[in-house]
């Protein structure tokens, strides 16, 4: 072995030395990953030979990443969002690539077969591109609400940088974050399989369906059928059958009503469920069970307790809204209160105190306790295991695949550091050219937060798989240093919380390459490439629907921006307010910041229990989970939860349980099936029909009236509006 170590070390040596790529390296074939869950599904061979950024590739890593960046920020703005997974271009990709290695010509544009490196590497490039820009929110509220618009220009620049920074993070934490074998990133070894299992030719039995065959079919009978609640019969989006019983009770709807407790509101549309919280067709029963108790807590325990005892004046409002009000229960006018973008405190004394529905602020007291809960729990739970892996990335990183990589030349270090102090730079030079409101030091002190909490941030999530926010807290700090200032605030929110989670998915894609031995620096440019294209196609589409939809994110009932929405209630009580005034200690909001201690300590008492108690019920509770259930609660409504909660039921226990072959095989393509189904509808119900002013007859399934007219009203109705002036 030391002979093998020996000319390991000299190709690589060479390689760096002249900028090649080594030949394969030669090593003992029984080698394999220390980590047992890894060593099952990962190989611990490569071939350097194959081709990677070929031609095809960037002909469909462009076309995918653009397909899947537009729908994505198209479906954002939707009265019901939906997130299309970089699965469904994983998915696709394999016979795209296919066809073109059949009927492109032989050479440049085609050097041999599809790989499998081609393929991953469209999948990361489509996955840098799919999530639409944090940054969006920004642009959104400032042009809807605030009645500013700084132009494409600054737009695109605050887009990118915020986008981009998190590049340099990337090449300090590989070190720590990729090449070691202990930090796992379970989330990609489910891809790494369905890679593998795309690549081997599929042994079918006779009649048996292939996975393409399973997928064309469930997404074409998706999108057939969204046709009925989406279109046709929308009443089965959103069935509150109960309330229809007692159409004049607003306790009834309370109860019952879709915007309250939702109690037995089923949803018949897989866009519905999916809404907000993705497919539960791939979240583990475990974790659905504890999101399930913690909605059941928040929603149906703790929220008609507190509305019911008045607690905050709290029947003044709606039960389960973001909205924002006054005293007395009349919508809040933010503009009122400020005066050249900055909250003026002679017209805020005047004009009265922000108030939010007991439900808004009882959820983000319970994220104040989750964010806690994630400490103490990883402390006490993963101390070791992290500690173990923070050793290991200093002395024993070179496991099978690790070493696998120095067949290929690193990415320079210097390439990642101009990223980053290029992307700062611009990010100080935006917000000082254009109105912001955010001082250079603000952009710095954002930057810097994200740099502190990455790595321990990161450290937690390649373990366990869970990623603790920074947006609460960064909320909280300059909300406290730059109160009355909402664009400011949530700039430095974007920056500083989006900068540290873009830096660990592209380092978690990084790991991804790294398992499947794909070269640093194809995957380096793959991933610049997918983020670019990205800010102009999320804001290209974003600017298309904010000038040529009336009344979006406020009366367009197709474009009601649930998302951002919630974005712009918390830049008024962050920004405009300031924690200090709406959480301080003359605020009647003031218990919530006690959810800090409650949170930090729940995770205590069941640690022991589980301890005393092994192997029951208890190994499965999980505390941060089940505080983050609502972490999406609003825009979302306990509905949403409640019908996603029973179809993985079905899907997570049931068919696992009892149908496991067909689980294995069928699972998760009818999940990117579904996806597909109801985005392809979306699209050509809007171009088709909504923007030709085409709607459907009205009939009992598509009433003029709402089945539950009441469903959404306080309990106590707000005055009338005063007359106009004269």
């Amino acid at each position: 072995m030391s002979d093998q170590k020996t000319e390991y070390v000299s190709e690589k040596a060479f390689a760096e030395k002249h900028d090649i790529e080594s030949p394969v390296v030669e090593l003992d074939e029984e080698e394999n990953s220390p980590i047992p869950e890894v060593a099952a599904v990962v190989s611990n061979k490569d071939d350097p030979t194959l081709p990677v950024m070929t031609f095809r590739y960037f002909v469909l890593a462009i076309l995918f990443s653009a397909f899947l960046s537009f729908m994505n920020m198209f479906l954002w703005f939707r009265s019901n969002p939906m997130y299309l997974s970089p699965l469904v271009v994983q998915l696709l990709a394999y016979p795209a690539g296919m066809f073109l290695a059949k009927v492109l010509p032989h050479g440049f544009m085609n050097p041999g077969p599809f790989n499998i490196k081609e393929h991953v590497l469209i999948s990361l490039t489509a996955n840098c591109a799919a999530q639409p820009a944090y940054s969006i929110d920004v642009t959104v509220i400032q042009k809807v609400w605030y009645k500013e618009d700084f132009g494409f220009l600054a737009n695109l620049l605050l887009c990118l940088c915020t986008q981009m920074v998190g590049y340099g993070m990337a090449g300090v934490l590989r070190r720590y974050l990729v090449y070691p074998s202990a930090m796992i990133w379970p989330a990609n070894l489910v891809q790494v399989a369905l890679f593998n299992t795309l690549h081997k030719e599929e042994d079918l039995e006779p009649g048996q369906w292939s996975r393409y065959k399973f997928f064309l079919v469930a997404a074409v009978g998706m999108f057939c059928y969204t046709w009925l609640p989406g279109y046709i019969f929308p009443v089965l989006a959103t069935f509150s059958w109960i309330c229809w019983l007692n159409k004049d009770s607003i306790l009834h709807a309370q109860v019952f009503g879709p915007s309250g407790m939702a109690v037995g509101v089923l949803a018949f549309d897989w866009n519905t469920i999916v809404a907000f919280l993705g497919s539960p067709l791939i979240v583990p029963w475990w974790a659905i069970a504890n999101i399930a108790i913690g909605v059941f807590l928040i929603a149906w325990v703790m929220t008609p307790i507190a509305y019911y005892t008045n607690l905050w004046d709290a029947q003044r409002f709606p039960m389960v809204t973001s909205k924002l009000y006054r005293v007395d229960g009349s919508r809040y006018s933010t503009l009122a209160v400020m005066t050249d973008g900055i909250y003026d405190p002679k017209k805020g004394e005047v004009y009265g105190p922000l108030r939010i529905s007991t439900f808004f602020a009882l959820t983000y007291g319970v994220g104040f306790a989750a964010l806690a809960s994630l400490i103490t729990h990883t402390i006490l739970y993963h101390r070791h295991k992290i500690a173990a892996q923070w050793r290991a990335s200093r002395s024993e990183s070179e496991d099978i695949h690790h070493k696998l990589m120095q067949a290929y030349p690193e990415v320079p270090d210097w390439w990642y550091g101009i990223i980053f102090v290029v992307m700062t730079v611009v990010s100080i030079i935006t917000c000082e050219v254009w109105d912001y409101k955010l001082p250079w030091w603000g952009c710095l002190l954002a930057v810097a937060m994200s740099v502190i909490f990455a790595l321990p941030v990161g450290l937690v999530q390649a373990v366990t798989n869970q990623q603790p926010g920074l947006n609460i807290i960064t909320e909280y700090v300059i909300g406290y240093i730059l109160p009355g200032k909402p664009i400011a605030v949530m700039t430095f929110k974007t920056l500083g919380y989006i900068s540290m989670a873009q830096g660990l998915l592209f380092v978690g894609d990084l790991k991804l390459g790294h398992y499947m031995k794909v070269p640093p620096r194809n995957m380096f440019w793959a991933q610049i490439l997918g983020t670019v294209l990205a800010a102009f196609l999320n804001l290209g589409t974003a600017t298309w629907l904010l000038n040529s939809q009336p009344g979006i994110c406020e009366t367009n009932e197709d474009f009601m921006c649930p998302s951002a929405n919630v974005f712009y209630s918390a830049s008024v009580i962050w920004g405009v307010i300031a924690p200090d005034r709406m959480f301080g200690p003359t605020s009647i909001y003031n218990i919530v910041n006690y959810f800090f201690f409650i949170g930090f300590a729940l995770p205590i008492p069941f640690y022991f229990l589980k301890k005393k108690f092994p192997n029951t019920i208890l190994e499965y509770l999980h505390i941060p989970v089940i505080l983050n259930a609502t972490g999406m609660m609003p825009p979302a409504s306990p509905y949403h939860f409640w019908n996603w909660i029973g179809v993985g039921f079905i899907f997570q226990y049931v068919m696992r349980r009892y149908r496991t072959s067909w689980y294995m095989r069928f699972n998760y393509v009818m999940s990117a099936a579904f996806d597909s189904g109801v985005a392809f509808f979306a699209l050509i119900c809007f171009f088709a029909l909504q923007m030709q002013g085409t709607t459907f007859p009205h009939w009992w399934g598509n009433p003029e009236e709402d089945h539950c007219p009441l469903d959404g009203k306080p309990t106590i109705a707000p005055p009338p509006p005063p007359p106009p002036a004269a």
